[in-house]
């Protein structure tokens, strides 16, 4: 084995957190080696965020042209073209890949394919190479997780990963798990024309976001054809020869073609000599602190290996942070509660901030206003329905914003801003929203906090 090839900074893994950090610092002038096992950018481009919305946005085309009429349009559904939609996909996907490559190649980093593993606490083992850096960040992401006894067979029984790459449309699917993976592919079956049945072990679908959002989206969802199984547990499934059949804990069954398994993703950190280097992991997380340094100095992690959230801009974040840090620029830690959250499916959910129930939590006193989409003539227009939600301090700042409506997602940007800036309710009324915008409702829930409500009933 020749002598190591030295860097600046290895990065292992070239997802969204592994990209991002070599690219910020080879801004600033480090040398980087990025190794990745397989394609760069990780699950966000090739099997999560980025397919997932085409999937999501074809069945958004589909839902519009079976609804043309009601637009004076005359339009006819005939169906969907599965090797049509793949290609559309897959359009999207290698046109980022090829930009992130050309990128990495401009800023001057070393790409190394291959399976990476620790072997020193500074050093990667890589194509019977040794690969060192002054520093080592982790970045080797996440894969789909299963149930103790659950078998995914790629067939009937099937995850995320194998919804990108279907080949048939099942009649019928089981989705389990009520987060945002379950419901975004949830709404996808739908549109493309399955039933489909959402089975979620906690009370509420997004159990995770504010508790009005989650009841709206099951309001729609139940306009939309798709049943729900909530605050029951899996007990089993057993394959047949057409299909699946799965029991719940209250003893109830339900048959299908298809079970999806969508009950969330778990780091990919066993095997790959983090603990024998002493970094210490936890439940398969690699724990770190504030600027994601390890408990291994010079070591740092980032992006879904972390128990931070499993979003693609958390770990850009994450990847910019820890090269900034190395570089010794002392950036500020993440406030994880200021980062936006969506869920692309029809309607869309979005959020920043906490929750009522946190808020309340942490000993707050506030105050709550809902905007109901019903008032917004670009909403009406859309044809949506859903409100967006702010919850502030008494006389304080801004300290959640809540939406739920078709393409919502792009207002959250705003209140990202609004908290993230500790805006007062009056401070964000004084800015005007152009007309007809969905960011209305913004400025119309601002304006009644503020106490001068414009086109809101009290």
């Amino acid at each position: 084995m020749s002598n190591p090839v030295a860097y600046d900074i290895v990065v292992l893994g070239g997802g969204s957190g592994g990209y991002a950090c070599a690219l910020r610092a080879a801004e600033l002038g480090k040398s980087v080696a990025l190794i990745e096992r397989d394609k760069i950018g990780g699950t966000c481009l090739h099997r999560g965020c980025i397919p997932t919305k085409a999937l999501l946005h074809s069945a958004e085309v589909a839902d519009e042209t079976r609804e043309s009429e009601a637009y004076g349009v005359k339009a006819r559904f005939e169906g969907i073209d599965l090797p049509g939609v793949h290609a559309f996909k897959d359009k999207i996907i290698t046109r980022a890949w090829k930009g992130v490559q050309g990128l990495l190649k401009s800023a001057g980093v070393t790409v190394i394919e291959g399976e990476g593993r620790m072997v020193g606490q500074r050093q990667i083992q890589v194509n019977g190479e040794i690969v060192e850096g002054a520093n080592v960040v982790l970045a080797t992401g996440s894969a789909p997780k299963s149930l103790p006894g659950l078998e995914i067979d790629g067939s009937r029984v099937i995850t995320s990963e194998h919804v990108l790459t279907m080949d048939r449309l099942p009649a019928s699917v089981i989705v389990l798990g009520g987060g945002v993976i379950g419901v975004e592919l949830a709404s996808v079956y739908r549109s493309f024309g399955a039933e489909v049945t959402i089975v979620e072990a906690l009370p509420h679908l997004l159990p995770t976001e504010e508790e009005s959002s989650s009841k709206l989206l099951e309001r729609a969802f139940r306009r939309r054809g798709i049943k729900f199984e909530l605050g029951v547990f899996f007990e089993g499934v057993k394959t047949t020869d057409t299909g699946v059949v799965v029991t719940l804990a209250n003893g109830k069954t339900f048959e299908a073609d298809q079970l999806l398994v969508a009950v969330g993703r778990g780091s990919v950190s066993a095997g790959l000599g983090f603990e024998e280097q002493g970094v210490t992991v936890e439940r398969g997380s690699v724990v770190v602190d504030d600027h994601c340094q390890t408990s291994v100095p010079g070591v740092y992690a980032i992006g879904d290996l972390i128990p931070t959230l499993q979003l693609a801009h958390a770990g850009f974040a994450e990847g910019i942070l820890v090269a900034e840090h190395i570089a010794g620029l002392d950036p500020a830690p993440i406030d994880y509660a200021g980062v936006p959250r969506i869920t692309y499916s029809d309607p869309e959910v979005a959020s920043v901030g906490i929750t009522s129930a946190q808020a309340r939590e942490r000993g707050m006193e506030i105050v709550e206003q809902v905007y109901d989409l019903a008032g917004n003539p670009k909403s009406q227009i859309l044809g949506t329905a859903g409100a967006v939600k702010v919850i502030a301090q008494k006389d304080g700042p801004v300290v959640g914003v809540h939406m739920v409506g078709r393409r919502i997602g792009e207002l959250v940007t705003e209140g990202q801003l609004i908290y993230n800036w500790e805006a007062l309710p009056s401070e964000v009324a004084q800015l005007i929203h152009a007309h007809p915008t969905q960011s209305e409702a913004v400025g119309e829930a601002m304006l009644a906090l503020a106490g001068k409500p414009l086109h809101v009933h009290n």
